[in-house]
């Protein structure tokens, strides 16, 4: 396992260059599967960063192998995003950008990137 990660069971995560990364191995077609996961896994071993405020651009990226999964991206995020309410951010709405993509990888699992967006990313067009 990589340096700075924190894992329990499918779920690690970790802190890096000013963002929390969290990946799960593994895929379901149910994304409520999801939420129930990554919350019990921020409650009992998350140790890091205690949620900001402000906004926050996240990134979903679910990587399959073969066929892709029939699985709804919307619910995929929305299941995410309310698993790290309150670990990374106060409230998913404060994420003011959200990319949720499925993708062929080398193995199935997703793969979340949550990082805060500062002042100068903002003004940028």
């Amino acid at each position: 396992m990589s340096e700075g990660w924190i894992q329990s069971g499918k779920v690690r995560a970790r802190e890096a260059d000013g963002a929390i990364e969290v990946v799960v191995d593994g895929l379901t077609t149910q994304a409520k599967y999801y939420k129930p996961l990554i919350y019990e896994f921020f409650r009992k071993e998350w140790r890091g960063a205690r949620p900001g405020w402000g906004e926050f651009a996240v990134e979903i990226h679910m990587e399959y192998i073969g066929d892709p999964p029939w699985l709804d991206l919307d619910n995929l995020a929305k299941a995410i995003l309310d698993a790290i309410k309150g670990y990374v951010f106060h409230d998913d709405a404060q994420v003011a950008r959200l990319l949720v993509e499925r993708r062929p990888g080398e193995r199935e699992r997703i793969t979340v990137n949550v990082r805060k967006i500062g002042e100068m990313a903002r003004e940028a067009p």
